[in-house]
């Protein structure tokens, strides 16, 4: 495995690769870069192929997952923002595998169905009925590389294929206590909400994920700006909480919780149509969403 990021992308030919950039691809945005092939596959081994290859298209580092496990009010400053009492557990809701890649119907009535895959750079589409409290959330992203089960916060790391960078997109109307119930999945489980990437980066590089930086631009204006080391839960403590007693498949993604700053609690409020979101992990990558109101 590749100790610097690896990204997955198509060629100019269609053609499907693994790919390992430089600081300097990820920094410019990967498009039109010429990188290094890897064979293999992340779960097994990824190695130098010897070849290289022209990105024309940047595709979401996982091909699919199993589920996307979240964790809400983690970070100390949001909870203070929020007004909320921290649990003596992480809140912990789901994403299904659709929010990773979901299914676009272009207009009522055609029968078609398009993929949409919410890769690091493309459009998310959102249902008229979530487009009027529409929120960003910034979050490091876990992605779990074996399976395990009972995990100890010691062992935890090494279950851990790498880290990257998301955006759990949330329709806050359909959030908000008054109307869920105090339950967040349904206001967060539309197809395309959880776009991550553009690379995942191994632990061989990131020994430590409570000492990463990341910020959240809309429209080019900071919204959100944290170290991880704000978290209440680390990566350790929540590998630990959700594999007790249930396994954890590889593949998973655990979105970690979002810093202080959403849109819920800025005076520049919610996203509009048109708007672009950018979550950068610094030094390694930006994921960069423009929001389409079907």
């Amino acid at each position: 495995m590749p100790a610097s990021p690896f990204i997955r992308f198509q060629d100019p030919q269609g053609t499907v690769w693994y790919g390992e950039p430089t600081k300097e691809d990820l920094a410019t945005g990967l498009v039109g870069a010429t990188v290094k092939v890897l064979e293999g596959d992340p779960f097994g081994k990824l190695a130098p192929s010897g070849a290289e290859a022209k990105v024309a298209k940047v595709l979401s580092p996982l091909e699919s997952t199993p589920i996307i496990l979240c964790i809400g009010l983690n970070y100390k400053k949001h909870a203070d923002e929020a007004s909320m009492t921290i649990a003596p557990y992480p809140v912990v809701f789901t994403k299904p595998a659709d929010a990773l890649a979901g299914i676009f119907a272009p207009a009522t009535g055609m029968r078609e169905l398009l993929l949409t895959l919410a890769g690091p750079y493309d459009d998310v589409h959102v249902h008229p009925d979530a487009t009027p409290q529409l929120d960003y959330e910034g979050e490091l992203v876990v992605v779990i590389g074996k399976n395990g089960k009972n995990i100890s916060e010691d062992q935890a790391l090494d279950y851990v294929l790498g880290y990257t960078i998301g955006n759990d997109v949330s329709a806050r109307n359909f959030q908000l206590p008054n109307v869920s119930g105090g339950q967040f999945c349904y206001a967060k489980s539309f197809d395309g909400f959880a776009p991550i990437g553009p690379a995942i980066t191994t632990t061989r590089a990131i020994p430590d994920p409570q000492a990463l930086s990341y910020v959240t631009r809309v429209d080019g204006e900071q919204r959100q700006e944290t170290s991880t080391d704000d978290m209440i839960w680390t990566v350790r403590q929540i590998i630990a909480h959700l594999s007790r007693g249930t396994t954890l498949r590889k593949g998973t993604v655990i979105m970690t919780g979002t810093p202080s700053g959403v849109g819920l609690f800025n005076p520049n409020g919610f996203l509009k149509d048109g708007s672009v979101v950018e979550v950068e992990l610094h030094g390694l990558g930006t994921i960069r969403n423009r929001i389409v109101f079907d």
